[in-house]
């Protein structure tokens, strides 16, 4: 009973960090505009464009995990966090703020990356990086998007495994690309020498482990709708977006339930499929017309 309810603990404590992540990315939708780079963000082909460079990008970094070059990942991932954070709070407070926050953020993951410095790094970089994309995918892109990208983690994860390859290479950089969220309080993610076996100690769990994308991807649904879609708003909030946050949250307790089995799942067919469906669910409740809300309507 006691393993019990410290694993449903650590779920629920999951599914507060994706909350989290996604009520940050709604707050930044509007002043991350100023970011959007993309020409025409309605052109489905950036979501084939996107899907193709991160293929690239998987295969450039399996092949660094295999030459043993791994911290160039970690260093890239930092400054990368640096930068986000500095977009995220520079709305907030100004290029002062911004950058003592980007400082706090390098300092922390380099000196001391325990997983509560890891998680809140995650967080931030998780809401500024979806509210980027959210910007400059509108809708049918966004859904293209997420469709690929399900299917791909499916036959990285189930077929081609490399995906599990590319996670075991990277656990031990201590960097924010992923969830690290303990089942006891005494659990140290620094000392852990088995992340990816999730720390198992007679069977009981010390930590579950959720890669940070299964929490961007699907918020970028909920932040595309949120800014390019018209329909009715609860708290100034579009109804389709809030009820794809609602699907994708749905979908992760679905993922937890399987992932306290022991076994590697792949979490985006579960978070972008529960996205996408409430989503859907959403405009129609809203009164968006289903050509609308699929993006489809201006080639109709």
């Amino acid at each position: 009973m006691k393993q019990r309810t410290r694993a449903l603990l650590a779920g629920a404590a999951t599914v507060l960090l994706f909350f989290l992540v996604q009520v940050g990315a709604l707050a930044l939708v509007e002043p991350f505009e100023r970011y959007q780079t993309i020409e025409d963000p309605t052109n489905p082909l950036n979501s084939v464009l996107y899907i193709a460079l991160l293929l690239v990008a998987t295969a450039v970094m399996l092949g660094v995990i295999k030459y043993g070059k791994e911290q160039a990942i970690r260093y890239v991932i930092i400054a990368t966090g640096a930068v986000v954070t500095y977009y995220v709070f520079s709305v907030v407070g100004g290029p002062v703020v911004g950058g003592g926050a980007a400082v706090l953020v390098v300092l922390g993951l380099l000196v001391h990356p325990e997983w509560y410095v890891i998680d809140a790094a995650g967080v931030v970089m998780g809401m500024g990086a979806a509210a980027l994309f959210g910007v400059s995918f509108g809708v049918l892109p966004a859904l293209i998007l997420l469709v690929g990208l399900a299917v791909y983690d499916a036959i990285s994860v189930y077929r081609t495994k490399h995906m599990l390859t590319l996670a075991e290479g990277v656990m031990d950089l201590n960097v924010p690309i992923l969830f690290v969220v303990p089942t006891r309080l005494d659990y140290s993610f620094r000392d852990d020498s088995t992340p990816g076996a999730a720390g198992d100690d007679d069977g009981e769990r010390d930590a579950l482990f959720i890669g940070l994308g299964d929490a961007v991807m699907p918020t970028i649904l909920v932040a595309s709708a949120a800014f390019f879609l018209d329909a009715d708003a609860i708290l100034g909030v579009p109804i389709p977006a809030l009820t794809a946050a609602a699907g994708t949250l749905a979908g992760l307790v679905a993922l937890l339930n399987e992932v306290m089995k022991g076994e590697a799942h792949a979490g985006l067919p579960l978070l972008n499929g529960g996205a996408i469906l409430g989503y859907l669910v959403g405009a129609l409740f809203a009164g968006v017309p289903l050509d609308v809300a699929l993006g489809i309507a201006d080639y109709l």
